[in-house]
């Protein structure tokens, strides 16, 4: 099969079953991640990424591949969550801003287009580091810009693609040790080959054998009309609408045992427009997708299995969505309107009412909640730098793979923004020790970033996983101590796991450890640990809060 353009139509099908693609494979690619612990897995994170991007995109009505290419960009950059989703982010600016007068793309376009990505994902990460999804990325580029130069066949350049990818993919572990002592490749390129996949699934016409395949964005744009229902929630009662279902179906025609009667486009929308209204029905000779307004959903799936099998459905209550967007609207109107305007505001992200209290008496106006296994997305924090009401803030990731999301969101914001560093929640609560709301931004992030560093941070938790890292031998179940990221200590019991961590990040100039207590730690447990530290170290002060944190029972910081 040769195709030697991409339509605006086209390029939205691929967007959308190149999330699908990894979507279906988020397991796979969580389960490259190198260290064995509960986190914000790169699978999880690059599919919420990517399928905040293509509902972007199947919410548009745009025509040219240009101006598709641009809210896919801005999609991206929205939902972007931890590291992985926002060099997804980038990769797509890049590549949307090489097609944004196109109205349709060639081969030799679309190699360009991947070329500006790279460049562009590369120029946003301030220290880029080989083996990762950067180089990937860049492996798929340079053979697609060698192909371009044999071919105008844009399904050989996905080809071309693909396989640079894998070719690079597999060169991973040798650029990064981590990966090669672990047995694994970098889980973000891995991802990127999944969307890649899909591409090329699309552009072949393959994406029908998906089961979860979402009707087209490119012929179902009219469907929802997602600023019109939020206009109309407030001038409009629930009990007045008509139609209650939003219903949609896709039939794979002259499929299953309950086929029928052969399709005719006329008779067949004739029938359905007497169930609602708001009827939208495409095909092709394989498939066709009904989107319709109708008290009677079971109705139109009964008659759309007489013409084939159902590979997708999706009913909602417009009813129940009108209340929510209605009381939605007005719990945030109420929460902005009561807010008053600050100088200078904090925002730190945290899981757990401990944590939450806890920041929040040490001055923080807005907590995040989110962390290691929740990573918020740009537009997550973008909302609450909007909710702290500020002219001017602070943010405290307190997680590394929340950094770059961060200063997205400061990129964007439209006050002045300082992104503070904190890799772990003991160092955000150290930088916040340090600031002042009198002073002006410069000088709180300054030293408030000194005072992240002045601490050792650790964590305790189970590894989910078997594996050899770091030097030290990790069995699934268990309990891991990190200090500073580094796996230093794994046991059966938690009691000698933390004992164990402790003494690893104990110096002689040490004066105060805290614990913080999460949702699996137990107050007989704490006491022992206490005990243990008042007793082998009776000179160090011990201080205990309740964080109530998931996933770690304990965080551990020394100063």
């Amino acid at each position: 099969m040769i195709v030697k353009e991409i339509t605006a139509s086209q390029l939205q099908e691929m967007i959308q079953v190149g999330s699908n693609y990894l979507s279906q494979n988020v397991d796979h690619v969580n389960s490259l991640n190198v260290f064995p612990v509960p986190d914000g897995d790169t699978g999880t994170n690059m599919s919420l990424s990517m399928k905040t991007g293509a509902k972007a995109v199947a919410d548009t009505d745009k025509t040219t591949v240009g101006e598709v290419a641009s809210v896919l960009a801005e999609g991206l950059l929205m939902g972007a969550r931890g590291n992985s989703g926002v060099i997804l982010s980038q990769l797509f600016r890049g590549f949307s801003k090489a097609v944004k007068d196109k109205e349709t793309i060639t081969a030799k376009d679309l190699a360009d287009a991947f070329r500006n990505g790279v460049e562009t994902a590369y120029q946003a990460v301030m220290k880029p580091v080989e083996g990762t999804i950067l180089t990937v990325a860049r492996g798929a580029a340079t053979q697609v810009i060698r192909a371009v130069k044999n071919t105008d066949d844009v399904v050989s350049v996905m080809h071309a693609a693909i396989s640079g990818a894998k070719e690079s993919l597999n060169q991973t572990p040798e650029m990064l040790p981590v990966l090669k002592e672990v047995g694994v490749v970098d889980s973000g390129g891995q991802g990127l080959i999944y969307i890649y996949e899909g591409f090329l699934a699309s552009l072949i016409g393959k994406f029908e054998k998906l089961t979860d395949f979402v009707p087209t964005p490119a012929f179902m744009t009219q469907m929802v009309d997602v600023e019109h229902h939020r206009a109309v929630a407030n001038h409009i009662a629930s009990e007045d609408i008509q139609f209650g279902y939003c219903t949609e179906i896709m039939i794979c025609l002259k499929e299953g045992k309950t086929t029928e009667e052969q399709f005719n486009y006329e008779s067949f929308s004739n029938y359905l427009d007497g169930l609602g209204d708001s009827l939208l029905v495409v095909n092709d000779e394989k498939i066709v997708k009904v989107h319709v307004h109708t008290e009677m959903p079971g109705e139109v799936m009964n008659y759309g299995q007489k013409f084939g099998s159902l590979v997708n459905v999706k009913v909602d209550n417009m009813r129940l969505q009108h209340n929510t967007v209605v009381e939605k609207e007005s719990a945030q109107t109420r929460v902005y309107s009561v807010q008053e305007k600050v100088s200078s505001a904090v925002i730190a992200v945290a899981a757990g009412k401990g944590l939450k209290d806890l920041f929040l008496s040490l001055g923080v106006q807005v907590v995040l909640s989110g962390g290691q296994t929740m990573n918020p997305s740009t537009d997550d924090i973008l909302k609450a730098i909007q909710e702290a009401n500020a002219e001017e803030l602070i943010i405290l990731p307190n997680n590394k793979n929340i950094w770059m999301s961060a200063k997205s969101a400061a990129e964007v914001s439209k006050i002045p923004v300082a992104v503070i560093e904190t890799g772990t929640i003991p160092q955000g609560i150290a930088a916040m020790l340090a600031y002042n709301p009198e002073l002006k931004l410069e000088k709180n992030q300054k030293y408030m970033s000194r005072a992240a560093t002045e601490i050792v941070s650790a964590q305790v938790t189970k590894a989910i996983r078997d594996t050899i890292i770091d030097g030290v031998e990790v069995h699934q179940g268990e309990y891991i101590g990190m200090v500073e990221g580094v796996i230093v200590v794994s046991n059966s019991e938690i009691i000698e796991t933390s004992v164990m961590t402790l003494e690893k990040m104990i110096m002689d100039e040490t004066e105060i450890i805290t614990i913080l207590v999460g949702e699996d730690g137990n107050y007989e447990e704490t006491n022992l640990i206490v005990n243990h530290i008042e007793e082998s170290h009776p000179e160090i002060q011990v201080e205990v809060h309740q964080g109530d944190q998931p996933v770690y029972p304990y965080f551990f910081s020394s100063e």
